[in-house]
């Protein structure tokens, strides 16, 4: 993930998040759109953003793993046309490994026959379970879930990025706002090179997703209709769904009490979601790196 954008710490109090030790007022990221009208002008700057970025970097293919849930599904529907107007393809992969279930694997077809213009479904099953018999010491405890999950993102990860250095591209991440802020991500795994929708709130994905809907054909539509009505779920096999980890009945719940409590309820510092945020800043401040002046001793 773009290591520009590190939410380290935050005050509740006076409203105030550190991104990167620069103060930013959570009154930045207010208000959450919840109008789908209001995205068209955002679909524009999405798009124009991504195809300077491909000029500049003079990229020949962009490359994004699709897990058949909205946040894929939406950074697929954004960008292909982009890529389709710098003449560059769209590279697609859902990559799925024993937890995923037939529903997720469908979606994640349908996606990627829809917006992609190279397109494969690949199964790492037996490579995962290979290699998992590297992994001392499990059980059937969380942290043995996690472990195991943090080994099949990366793995794909390892497909995405391979990709992306033979086809001259990169890797697209696919995160958003409060993923971010929950560390509902792996590092070296759940991560890329580029972060079109970082910025956006889970309540923006869905809405953005639906705004994009009038532009679709009938199979990308299809294909993106049964993304939105997903329940969302990581496909690692921890949990039955994301908000079951985060405390959460569904994602507009976390969006809500995340303003409430940036907005200084301080009442919510105990619950689960907010727990989180603070148990995962060692993701955001990922690498933690010793100043040069540190190393040499001088002041």
């Amino acid at each position: 993930m773009n290591n520009s954008f590190q939410i380290l710490k935050g005050c509740p109090q006076c409203g105030v998040v550190y991104i990167k030790n620069k103060r930013m007022n959570i009154q930045d990221y207010l208000p959450i759109h919840e109008k789908a009208e209001d995205y068209e002008h955002f679909a524009v700057n999405v798009r124009a953003h991504v195809e300077s970025y491909i000029h500049e970097n003079r990229l020949q293919s962009l490359v994004l793993g699709i897990s058949g849930g909205i946040d894929s599904a939406l950074c697929a529907a954004l960008l292909k046309p982009v890529c389709e107007a710098c003449n560059i393809p769209l590279i697609g992969r859902s990559i799925t490994i024993e937890t995923n279930k037939p529903d997720e694997i469908e979606r994640s077809i349908r996606v990627g026959e829809s917006f992609c213009h190279d397109f494969e479904y690949l199964d790492l099953t037996q490579t995962f379970l290979e290699n998992k018999k590297n992994l001392i010491c499990l059980d059937d405890s969380m942290l043995s879930k996690l472990r195991q999950g943090n080994l099949k993102a990366r793995m794909r990860m390892m497909i995405l990025y391979d990709l992306a250095q033979l086809y001259r591209g990169i890797v697209i991440a696919t995160d958003n706002f409060t993923e971010y802020l929950t560390g509902f991500w792996t590092l070296h795994g759940d991560v890329g090179d580029y972060a079109p929708i970082l910025h956006l709130w889970k309540t923006e994905v869905f809405v953005f997703a639906k705004h994009l809907l009038s532009e679709c054909n009938a199979h990308q539509k299809q294909a993106l209709q049964m993304c939105i009505d997903a329940v969302p779920v990581d496909g690692l096999g921890i949990s039955s769904c994301d908000c079951e980890q985060l405390g959460v009945s569904d994602y507009f719940e976390a969006d809500k009490l995340f303003v409430r409590y940036f907005s200084g309820e301080k009442t919510l510092e105990s619950h689960p979601l907010i727990q989180r945020y603070h148990q995962s800043h060692y993701k955001r401040s990922n690498p933690v790196v010793i100043k040069r002046y540190e190393v040499c001793g001088m002041k």
